[in-house]
């Protein structure tokens, strides 16, 4: 099992779950983040004062998946969330040891 978690544009959130549906992902986390990466931020102009927003604010989708679906599923993410220009974000899979459902106690690919 891997868990895929992926660093998107909050613009892109709806495009990613639709995709992520039509792909069959029955369920996924969304949380949200700030952060950079190599934009490093940005300068805004607020009331004729020019300021630096050093962390830019981003969605962080984690979907849990079989070994064989992680690289599909990942594909499908980059499509979904890529506009092509820098800030579109960061995509990584970890292995998982375990998977319990806590309603049922299913665990495994059950599980997911």
């Amino acid at each position: 099992m891997k868990l895929i978690t992926a660093i998107i544009q909050p613009h892109k959130l709806d495009d990613v779950k639709e995709a992520l549906a039509a792909a069959g992902v029955h369920g996924l986390t969304v949380s949200e983040a700030n952060g950079y990466g190599r934009q490093r931020g940005h300068t805004e102009v607020y009331r004729g004062a020019e300021y630096t927003v050093d962390l830019i604010p981003k969605i962080r989708v984690e979907v849990l998946s079989d070994d064989a679906d992680a690289e599909t599923l990942v594909n499908v993410i980059t499509k979904a969330a890529g506009t092509g220009t820098i800030g579109d974000g960061k995509i990584w899979v970890a292995p998982l040891d375990s998977v319990t459902r806590v309603r049922t106690g299913e665990t495994g690919s059950a599980a997911i």
